[in-house]
């Protein structure tokens, strides 16, 4: 740990910090904390009992990580908070441990939390995420490896977000959004294939189409989802990517967005 901010950092002498970590002034750090070598926990940062953080994690001032959660049925059980490797949490970010539900609230390696931003108790954040300023995350939200929530969004509890997905900037969550696709527009709906994300990520101009192809049969074709499901079986090879999209929309719980044609959308 750097020494030279010992004197002026909050450091319950029962944490346990890797070598390297550097603590800047005037952060608290409680007794039940973890932090892996080379992580920065920048001033006024504020990691509380539970919080397990990894490798080279950069925390900014104002943050407050493993606050308990925001939930009445939190009757004081030991939860945590665990941040993977190479994760960026930017000012004034809250991160809640999770409940008796789950008992932890996860986030992945090599994601960004931007500025002002919440993630409630026992949500599960995959590697490579991005949530842009501000956004609200409701308890028990998953969001798959590498999605992209945009500025000013709410998410509502139980909600799932698949991987590669990008929600435009102040969506409002109140269903699942199955992976690769962009949504948008108020009510929110599906916009097409998050494409240039895609492309960025390394996908193929085929796999790109493949996708494709099977979210028109989703929302252009006039099936329902169960004629839509059974469509993409029988008529299109088994891959990763379309037994990803199957599995997703078949686990649902709180439903898939709607497309943009459908007649209960305005």
């Amino acid at each position: 740990m750097n020494k030279m901010n010992q004197a002026t950092a909050n450091i319950h002498p029962g944490a346990r910090i890797a070598d390297g970590v550097t603590i800047e002034p005037f952060a608290t750090i409680y007794e039940d904390v973890e932090i892996g070598e080379g992580s920065w926990i920048g001033p006024n940062a504020v990691i509380m009992d539970g919080a397990r953080i990894g490798k080279n994690c950069q925390v900014f001032p104002g943050a407050v990580i493993s606050a308990i959660p925001q939930d009445l049925k939190y009757e004081g059980e030991k939860t945590t908070v665990e941040i993977g490797d190479n994760t960026t949490i930017r000012e004034c970010v809250t991160i809640n441990k999770g409940t008796k539900a789950r008992g932890v609230t996860s986030i992945g390696n090599n994601c960004l939390l931007m500025a002002y931003s919440h993630i409630a108790h026992d949500c599960n954040l995959g590697n490579g995420v991005i949530i842009v300023n501000s956004c609200a995350i409701a308890g028990e939200v998953e969001i798959d490896d590498f999605a992209i929530v945009s500025a000013m969004s709410m998410i509502h509890q139980f909600c799932r977000i698949g991987k590669h997905a990008m929600l435009q900037g102040g969506a409002r969550v109140g269903q699942d959004i199955p992976p690769y696709v962009m949504v948008g527009r108020i009510p929110l709906v599906y916009q097409g294939l998050n494409s240039i994300g895609l492309r960025r990520r390394g996908f193929p101009p085929e796999k790109v189409n493949e996708i494709q192809e099977i979210y028109r049969v989703i929302y252009n074709s006039g099936k329902n989802n169960s004629q839509a499901y059974e469509h993409i079986d029988k008529n299109f090879p088994s891959t990763p990517d379309r037994d990803e999209i199957l599995a997703f929309m078949k686990a649902s719980k709180r439903g898939i967005i709607k497309g943009p044609n459908s007649p209960t959308v305005e």
